[in-house]
């Protein structure tokens, strides 16, 4: 029992960890907000009742995803905390009566409830009433600079108080909490324009926001109608701090930071308020010209609230009460079979059209076919179907009393639609598997997801060139991705040089790519980005990996009997050894390379960055030149061995030209570091 309980909690975490991943870095959910908080109560709620299984890598052991490496670190001055999530009124009432017994039995508290505005969390940091610093919450600890975007914000105060002419004085350092968001009202003229220039369509204000606000180039940012809110100080030095969260709000507007309209916060004195709030706030909610996706519930007295401490990362002394999720009837008219990468054949329902949320819905995910049987959802059934603004609405069941006689309970495949070959399941698992390697279906997925962000990154090489290249004979594999023939592409249709060459530049980069995200890449099943760290943080490569046997691995904290069975399956079957060949042929990384481990190829070379690479950021070009022993600096000088120039290279380009200093691109480099 305690092998299957330990199974689970690693099953759920690998889908957490990959949903929080698509949600905060890749900013393209594929789940809805119910959905994850659903899988995350399942995750907690094992986790305390088996405290002994908890690791540190745990989804409920951090406070959102990793950020992104596109722009600077920032280390927060204080956690940026999440909250703890209710999903009806008697949830609420279970958090007061929780707070409660670590009050005295006479204290009597009032709250203020604001909406849960749906955006990006932002830190803004002000030294003497100026601007400084704008970060993303990144990881709750750790965020991303994007300042000079954040400054395109006409709703930004620059400098602090707004009006000239009052009273109030700024502390030296102030640092607020804020949510960066998409008017609704120009959110639809935004995506016709994008489609007419042929640009990304965001599925909604959310993403919109997150994805304007992460541009590299605050041009584009400037372009996009972007506005904030506010609503907490995170750091204030000195005095002055109000002591309530009504006088927090009351001061930061009054020092001309944006927040909600009045009317949209509401203090309460006694939690029984709530049950009329709420209703009045589900009846409106799509009145607003912002998202929200519930109201937060705050202690008004900070000092208390504060006093109360921590439930993991949940601050106890706030909750936030979610909104129920949106939901229509329609008919189920079809249920297709999906193949995944490692052969899930997963059942996906074809409905008739409705509008939920202002987006018309014709599919949703059914999960798998033994939950289609403990719903005893049927073809032809009506089904209620939730999507409340999310990317994949789901099938709550099927609307029992509205059967007329005709439906059809929905069979389970018998073969791949793919390839034809036999389901079958693995024990102990709901999952159904196509279990021929060579069906065409997985390796699609296979390369789709090798080649992913997550994976080895290789920018320019999306689905549909999967597909295509798969098609054409030209990929069986995943290592064949590094010896397509530049002539081969230069054949197919559409495939003109510019793009062949940054296809070809970009397979080539991810040579260098560390050997975490390799193992990542090969899709091992329980092996995510987590799972691939920890286990190179031990072993130090793929190669003492595959030598370790079932009880050497799990050894190494965070890793269970699954997981390892499944790793060490993999290695020993002699198809991935074979593949492994392939890929080590290729030049890509198999060990680790360590803190303080560099090879000495640029040895004595100084270089500095200037422009846009093609496929590397600065700081990834800075670790690589470090890596094999260079030195980067910031100025060229007539010390700078080699000036590494991409695209809108600007003062520095110049300046090398003055001095002789001799002028790489990306390619150049690379070439360099070759054997």
């Amino acid at each position: 029992m305690s092998m299957q309980i330990e199974t689970e909690i690693n099953q759920l975490r690998e889908e957490i960890n990959y949903h929080l991943y698509r949600y905060h870095v890749l900013d393209a959910p594929v789940i809805s907000d119910a959905e994850y908080d659903a899988l995350y109560a399942e995750l907690l709620a094992l986790e305390q009742a088996h405290p002994d299984l908890i690791t540190p890598d745990s989804p409920t052991q951090r406070t959102g995803a990793a950020p992104v490496s596109a722009f600077e670190k920032v280390v927060h001055p204080a956690p940026i905390l999440s909250l703890a999530s209710a999903h009806s009124l008697a949830e609420v009432y279970a958090w007061r009566a929780r707070i409660g017994r670590l009050l005295p039995d006479d204290t009597a508290l009032d709250y203020v409830v604001e909406p849960k505005i749906d955006g990006l969390t932002v830190v803004l940091t002000y030294r003497e009433g100026l601007f400084v610093q704008g970060a993303t919450r990144g990881n709750g600890e750790v965020g991303e600079d994007v300042s000079q975007n954040l400054r395109t914000l006409a709703a930004l105060p620059r400098r602090i108080p707004v009006d000239p002419g009052s009273p109030l004085r700024p502390p030296a350092y102030l640092v607020v909490r804020g949510e960066v968001f998409f008017p609704l009202d120009r959110f639809a003229a935004f995506n016709e324009a994008q489609m007419a220039a042929g640009e990304r369509i965001y599925m909604n204000p959310r993403n919109a926001a997150s994805g304007s606000l992460r541009q590299l180039d605050p041009q584009i940012t400037a372009a996009r109608p972007l506005t904030l809110f506010c609503y907490d100080f995170v750091a204030w030095e000195g005095e002055g701090v109000p002591p309530t969260q009504a006088a927090r709000l009351q001061l930061l507007r009054d020092l001309g930071f944006p927040l909600p309209p009045a009317g949209d916060i509401t203090p309460l004195t006694a939690l029984e308020q709530i049950d009329d709030l709420y209703a009045q706030w589900i009846a409106r909610r799509n009145q607003l010209n912002y998202e929200v996706d519930g109201l937060v519930i705050k202690i008004n007295d900070r000092p208390l609230a504060d006093s109360l401490g921590y439930v993991g990362k949940d601050p106890r002394g706030a909750l936030a009460l979610k909104f129920p999720a949106q939901e229509k009837n329609t008919k189920l008219l079809n249920v297709v079979v999906n193949v995944g990468r490692t052969g899930v054949l997963a059942p996906a329902a074809e409905l008739e059209p409705v509008e939920i949320g202002g987006v018309v819905v014709k599919n949703a995910t059914l999960h798998n076919y033994d939950e289609i049987a403990r719903k005893d959802i049927r073809l032809g059934d009506t089904v209620v179907v939730k999507r409340a603004g999310d990317v994949i609405p789901y099938i709550v069941g099927p609307v029992v009393e509205l059967r007329q006689g005709d439906e059809r309970v929905i069979e389970l495949p018998t073969h791949c639609p793919a390839c034809g070959a036999p389901a079958g399941r693995v024990p102990g698992e709901v999952a159904l598997y196509c279990d021929n390697p060579a069906c065409p279906a997985q390796l699609v997925r296979r390369v789709e997801y090798f080649v992913s962000r997550g994976a080895m990154d290789i920018e320019t090489f999306g689905a549909q060139t999967a597909a295509l290249l798969i098609e054409q004979g030209l990929i069986h594999d995943v290592a064949d991705i590094y010896t397509l023939d530049r002539s081969a592409l230069l054949a197919l249709e559409g495939f003109q040089e510019k793009k062949v060459d940054n296809l070809l530049a970009g397979i080539e980069a991810s040579k260098q790519a560390p050997a975490g995200r390799l193992l990542t890449a090969l899709g091992i099943r329980f092996v995510g980005s987590v799972v691939a760290g920890l286990l190179l943080d031990d072993l130090g490569s793929l190669d003492a990996l595959a030598a370790a046997d079932e009880a050497r691995l799990m050894t190494i904290e965070g890793i269970g009997p699954q997981t390892a069975a499944a790793v060490v399956a993999w290695f020993a079957d002699e198809r991935h050894q074979h593949l492994l060949h392939k890929l080590r042929q290729a030049g890509l990384q198999f060990a680790l390379t360590r803190p303080g481990q560099t090879l000495d190829t640029l040895a004595g070379l100084t270089f500095v960055i200037t422009g846009t690479l093609p496929t590397l950021t600065r700081e990834e070009a800075k670790a690589l030149i470090e890596q094999h022993g260079g030195k980067v600096t910031g100025a060229v000088s007539k010390n700078t061995s080699y000036l590494l120039a991409g695209e809108k290279a600007g003062s520095k380009l110049a300046k090398a030209g003055q001095l002789g200093v001799p002028i790489l691109d990306e390619a150049a480099l690379r070439a360099m570091l070759s054997p």
